[in-house]
This record gives structure tokens, sequence and C-alpha cells, in this order.
């Protein structure tokens, strides 16, 4: 019986480094992992206003990006780092979100995301968007990440964990919104929620902070207009 070629798939640059990346931060973090169901309705509901009244399409990445950026102000362990026999802070909020592209998973940053309008935010990542997919990222574009966001919910994805990109130490995972039976007031809601789930390096932050830096996410996606700055 003749035996079938084998099938080989060439992997590309990214690709390797990606995987090599990866494997480091598996061999050499040890995380722990929690998650939130976020209540996203108003939010969800209100981004064709948003549209009209800040002249931009947002999408749910941007509003994340916005959250994380916000929330970290207030918890700045999430954007710690293992150096030597102290932990040092990142001076700034720079969001690593990954983008499906045609050539294999591209991670391009917002940096300064803590400082930057949602407005702002949401012209960065389309543009950075655009451009990972048509592979015109500049080095700087991809660089200095001292935070990830992985968002699968778009994929119909439920929930999910996610790796911790060196060198960052956390990494926020969002997973599909789902119109939920939610009891309130005597009265079954139907809402729609979404699951939040966050990898963190156990050896930087104490999982009762990354458990308040958690909720505070979710607290401020409840309440968009919290993140329209």
């Amino acid at each position: 019986m003749t035996a079938k070629p084998q099938i080989r798939i060439p992997m590309s640059r990214i690709q390797k480094l990606i995987g090599e990346r990866m494997l480091q931060s598996k061999q050499t973090k040890p995380c722990y992992y929690m998650g939130i169901d976020a209540d996203t309705t108003e939010l969800m509901d209100r981004r064709h206003e948003l549209k009209k009244r800040l002249g931009i399409k947002i999408t749910s990445n941007a509003f994340y990006i916005k959250a994380l950026g916000l929330a970290v102000k207030e918890f700045p362990l999430m954007v710690g780092s293992l150096q030597g026999d102290s932990i040092k802070i990142a001076e700034s909020v720079n969001v690593g979100f990954a983008v499906n592209a045609p050539h294999g998973l591209v991670v391009p940053v917002v940096k300064e995301a803590d400082k930057k309008t949602l407005t702002q935010i949401a012209t960065l990542e389309k543009e950075l968007t655009d451009k990972a997919r048509s592979n015109k990222l500049t080095l700087d574009e991809i660089s200095g990440e001292t935070i990830g966001l992985s968002n699968l919910g778009v994929y119909d994805i439920d929930s999910f964990i996610g790796i911790v990109p060196p060198p960052a130490t956390t990494i926020l995972n969002v997973g599909n919104t789902l119109r939920t039976a939610v009891p309130k007031d005597g009265q079954i809601l139907i809402r729609k929620i979404t699951d939040l789930t966050i990898a963190v390096d156990s050896r930087v932050v104490p999982d009762p902070y990354a458990a308040k830096f958690l909720a505070r996410i979710g607290e401020l996606l409840q309440k968009p207009e919290q993140l329209i700055s």
C-alpha cells in the first residue's frame, strides 16, 4: 500500500517569532486565571449613537483598550514586570491587541492608552488593524506592549484563556456577548453579557489585587459614559 505523501506547511517568520515568545511565556510565567461576566448591554446598544456623536465607528476593541487604560491607572501593578528582586511599573499603558492577519497573528500596540480619548483610540485601532492585515506595520507599531488584549468574541467563542505575551504581566481575554436572562429587582431581564477573563503572572500581582482590577473593568464597560472622554 502506497504511503500518502506528507503535507508540510511552512511557517512564516512572524509565526515562528510568536511561537517562540509564547513558549517562553508558558515556561517562565506562573500564571493564574480568573473571569467575570460583564453586563455590556448599554455599551453595545449605544455604539450607533456614539458613532453619530463622535463621528467615527467605535469597535468593541476600542472600548476594551480604553477600559484597560483607565483601570491600569488605578491598578498600576497590572503593568509591572519582574526586574531581579524588584517590580518595575511601566511608565505608560501600551495595549497590544491581537489581529488575525492573512500572514498570521499580529499584535499591534496602542501606546499610552491611558492618555488617549476613546476617539483617538478608535482611530488608531482601525489604522493599526488595517496595516496589520496588509502587512504594513512598522517595528515601532508592534513594540512596547505592557498589557495584552485578545478578543475572540467576534468568532463566537464564549470563553477562553490566552497566554500572557512577554514582556507583559497581564492579558485581558474577551469572549462572546450573549443575550442572557438576569434577575434584577424582582424581574427577569434579558441583558447582553460578555465573558471577560484575565491571565496574570503570579510573581508580580497578588490575586486579590487582580480581582479588583478585573471588577473595575467590568464596571467601566457597564457604564460606557465613563469611557467617552
